[in-house]
């Protein structure tokens, strides 16, 4: 009888719990009521989206259906997350991993590598590395790329990650900073260099050809590591050797490598600097659609914005930094390479030239300053007081170039295969990140273009920029499960009111984050709820096509 009695009160209770508790959800998150925006350039729709796990399980009317978490998404536009072909977030996220000034414009995954990686490094390198370091300190516990991409991934960064290999850090590796060509031997561990990073995940093979010791490579040496890359279903994507007075030829030259190592090549952000080559643009456009008329797989990207932003060292001829950095400041010591300098610097009119960042405390004071500015202060002319900052601030000096039109700008978002780029850190208005002032590109490149271009002024159409945002790149990249919404993808989704989208960064008060995007989820975890960061960091090292698991 008693077994009976506590046989039937069990039942009732787990009844009751079962009432209690209601049916077991369908899925872990459904999105409801939004405009789909696929990625795939096609008209957008209304409907909702499921999320299990990391993955997007079910798109269409789920009214019937439950979720774990409800997300309103009415008058929204649900996209997937936003790729930045050229980050260089690879400190800021080593210092804080949520990435907030990209996370809060939809960007999901950040692109690494321009020319130079952070792996792999011989110890030599790790000690260059470690005595160059700025405000952010950290200690370098690995050697190649992949397991710098993984330790992001184990230390936890919201955004997920990927990476090219930069041809300067294999050069470096093996040749260090002098001009000359690599040996066959050198050429050969370059190679193997290469072909170790693309086996761990890299996406490709980079180069900044305006940049020593990027410049010191020839185009046939580009071609051999290239030709590797290609091998493993990688990218080829370059800084042209001059965006300027010289960019035909540049030109002609990354056409070569593309050809001859049988590579999709990228250009990275492209332009037409100085006012003088502005307009050499559209016969830059024609080349590029000539050869990819000819069947070659080029494309470009860009950041929204017409200036730049770089470091003293992009004016100074490449003689004169041979060596490394501490060789060129050195030489900057010497009155005959002083005077040298003041016929050959690169210089800009220096009313130009915005002076963002300094690692030296006593030289801050000076951000935000122009260098005439700086010169006319010091009483020095513009081509010594570049010399003097390099020398006082022991580093290439962060500065921003107003160098590109506003009519140039907008020829490029209007070319359906030009990706975009914030060519920035991932930062947040806090903590050291205040000690300079960053391009507002790293605040804003991505919200301007939905903003200011596509709604204020209507060059492309909401969803065909949504596809340059997305799976453009991730089709460029040939990532898997990446850059479209459909189910079996990653769940790498934002949610943004196209009505309201705007950057608010400008280059005299930077550290001002867009707003307009409401949510943000990468591999099904959200990241941004109702425009303000969760704290968590579900971001991955999204590995390349040649991935080996066994690498």
């Amino acid at each position: 009888m008693k077994q009976s009695v506590f046989a039937a009160a069990s039942l009732a209770a787990a009844l009751l719990l079962i009432t209690a508790c209601g049916p077991r959800p369908d899925y872990d998150i459904i999105i409801r009521g939004g405009t789909i925006y696929d990625g795939s350039g096609s008209a957008p729709y209304p409907a909702d989206l499921a999320i299990s796990d990391d993955i997007i399980a079910a798109i269409g009317e789920l009214d019937t259906l439950r979720g774990r978490v409800d997300v309103d998404a009415a008058g929204m536009a649900v996209a997937p997350g936003f790729i930045n072909m050229l980050s260089w977030a690879t400190e800021s996220l080593i210092h804080d991993g949520r990435g907030q000034s990209d996370i809060r414009q939809g960007v999901t995954l950040e692109v690494l590598g321009e020319g130079w990686s952070m792996g792999p490094l011989n110890e030599e390198m790790k000690q260059e590395e470690l005595e160059g370091q700025g405000d952010i300190k950290y200690d370098i516990t690995w050697t190649t790329l992949g397991e710098y991409l993984q330790f992001l991934e184990d230390k936890g960064v919201s955004p997920n990650v990927a990476s090219f290999l930069g041809n300067a850090t294999v050069r470096i590796h093996e040749i260090g900073y002098e001009d000359r060509p690599a040996t066959p031997e050198e050429l050969e561990t370059m190679k193997a260099l290469v072909r170790r990073a693309m086996e761990e995940g890299a996406v490709g093979v980079s180069s900044a050809l305006e940049y020593v010791p990027s410049s010191f490579a020839s185009t046939e040496e580009l071609i051999e590591l290239a030709r590797v890359a290609a091998e493993y279903g990688g990218m080829y994507v370059s800084h042209l050797r001059s965006e300027g007075d010289d960019i035909f030829p540049a030109l002609d030259k990354f056409f070569s490598v593309v050809r001859e190592a049988g590579v999709r090549g990228e250009i990275y952000h492209l332009k037409a600097s100085r006012k003088q080559n502005w307009n050499k643009l559209d016969e830059v456009v024609r080349r590029i659609e000539a050869a990819r008329a000819e069947g070659l797989t080029v494309t470009a990207d860009m950041y929204t914005y017409i200036a730049g932003a770089t470091g003293l060292d992009i004016l100074m001829p490449d003689w004169v930094q041979e060596g490394g950095h501490q060789a060129w400041v050195e030489r900057l010591k010497e009155p005959a390479v002083r005077q040298r300098l003041m016929d050959e610097l690169n210089i800009l009119p220096p009313e130009d030239v915005l002076l963002v960042s300094f690692r030296n405390e006593d030289l801050r004071h000076l951000t935000g300053k122009t260098l005439a500015e700086v010169a006319a202060a010091r009483g020095t002319s513009a081509e010594e007081t570049m010399m003097d900052l390099v020398i006082e601030d022991d580093s290439r000096v962060g500065i921003v170039l107003f160098i590109m039109s506003e009519e140039n700008v907008r020829k490029k978002i209007a070319l359906p295969w030009v990706a975009f780029c914030s060519d920035a850190g991932a930062y947040s208005p806090e903590g050291l990140f205040l000690n300079s002032n960053p391009h507002p590109r790293a605040y804003g490149s991505f919200a301007r273009l939905l903003g200011k271009y596509v709604r204020e002024e209507g060059i492309v159409p909401l969803e065909e920029a949504v596809r340059r945002l997305t799976s453009f790149p991730a089709g460029n990249l040939r990532l898997e499960k990446r850059g479209s919404l459909a189910p079996g993808y990653f769940a790498d989704v934002v949610v943004f009111d196209p009505a309201t989208i705007t950057d608010h960064a400008t280059f005299e008060q930077p550290h001002q984050y867009a707003t307009g995007v409401i949510h943000v989820f990468v591999n099904g975890e959200q990241v941004l709820k109702d425009g303000e960061h969760t704290g968590a960091t579900p971001g991955r090292f999204v590995r390349g096509p040649g991935w080996r698991p066994e690498n």
